[in-house]
């Protein structure tokens, strides 16, 4: 892949020309030591990749992120002195678009600290980057009990402040159990649960190994395994399909609801890049759930939407600010029903 660096500090630059330099395959495109040449560089050489530190003078990498985002649009990763510490910051820029973050690779005598993860990182972009289609076969429709609710929910690149917005449009109390995949390295996942409580007027939080979804709680998939829905009722992680890019993969969470929850389902799929979650969300439909997939004009990304409406996998295509209303209007006003 042909890379940008966006860094003002010279250290660091070289520490990731140097981790780059490991891999024949990638290339330096170009460098910019702020938002502002980032921006500029990106429209004259859009490049397949950019590594976007946060700190900068003047324009800093959120902004930097949304300008690039929506001028000319490249996958981006953040790459910063401490993810942690800026961890508010991180998921701005994953509002915009950003897929993932990384710290910065220390130099070292004879090593690079935290080389292996970054490349690791890149080496996934580049095969999101270049996912093909896959194909799912129809299924026939099933009659499901309505007793138990399940709103189902998939993100990636642009999916923390699509999540924000979605959440805080849902009333306390929201008579189904949430359920959100967001493609997320594990070491944020924690951090990422608590800035979106501060949107959400339901409780959200990591979850766990048993825990059985219900209404009113929001559960965040929470490490780099799968997140499955098994028969017994309860979650779990799985490393399988260990071939699945996608981790963890939208996909097969709403694979293992499509076969083993017992009552309705409304599928989301959000703003990201990439396919995962069509062929999810199309079975989700072939068997009478409802669908819902993020329009073009309010994707941060239209990758994995697009993907979900061009298999005709949506019932409906609505821009962010709607999906909200008719989510309560589908599983109806808290206010109306009986306590």
């Amino acid at each position: 892949m042909r890379i940008g660096i966006v860094n003002d500090l010279a250290l660091a630059v070289e520490a990731l020309r140097r981790a780059i330099g490991r891999r024949s395959e990638h290339s330096i495109a170009w460098t910019a030591a702020n938002g502002e040449e980032a921006v500029a560089r990106c429209a004259e050489d859009t490049p397949d990749l950019v590594l976007m530190d946060l700190l900068m003078p003047g324009m800093g990498g959120v902004e930097a992120t949304r300008q690039i985002m929506a001028r000319s649009p490249c996958a981006i990763l953040v790459v910063t002195a401490s993810v942690g510490g800026n961890a508010s910051l991180v998921f701005e820029a994953m509002g915009h678009g950003a897929i993932d973050a990384a710290d910065v690779p220390t130099l070292g005598i004879d090593d690079y600290a935290g080389a292996q993860e970054l490349l690791a990182k890149i080496d996934l972009i580049g095969r999101l980057v270049g996912d093909a289609p896959s194909r799912q076969a129809k299924q026939p429709p099933v009659r499901r009990s309505s007793a138990k609710r399940l709103l189902a929910i998939g993100a990636s690149a642009g999916g923390p402040a699509a999540l924000a917005e979605l959440l805080g449009g849902l009333p306390a109390g929201f008579p189904a159990a949430i359920v959100v995949v967001q493609h997320i390295d594990e070491k944020f996942a924690s951090s990422m649960a608590d800035w979106l409580n501060r949107f959400s007027a339901n409780p959200v939080r990591l979850a766990r190994p048993g825990d059985r979804p219900s209404a009113g709680s929001v559960l965040l998939a929470g490490t780099n395994e799968h997140l499955v829905f098994q028969p017994d009722g309860t979650l779990a992680y799985t490393p399988e399909p260990v071939e699945q890019p996608y981790r963890p993969s939208v996909d097969v969470f709403f694979e293992s609801i499509n076969k083993d929850w017992p009552g309705e389902i409304v599928g989301v799929l959000l703003t990201g890049m990439g396919r995962d979650g069509a062929s999810g969300l199309h079975a989700l439909r072939m068997r009478g759930h409802h669908t819902i997939a993020q329009d073009q004009a309010s994707s941060a990304v239209y990758g994995m939407p697009k993907a979900a409406a061009d298999r005709g996998a949506a019932v409906d295509i609505l821009p962010l600010d709607r999906i909200a209303a008719k989510l309560r209007s589908l599983f109806g006003d808290i206010r109306n029903l009986a306590p």
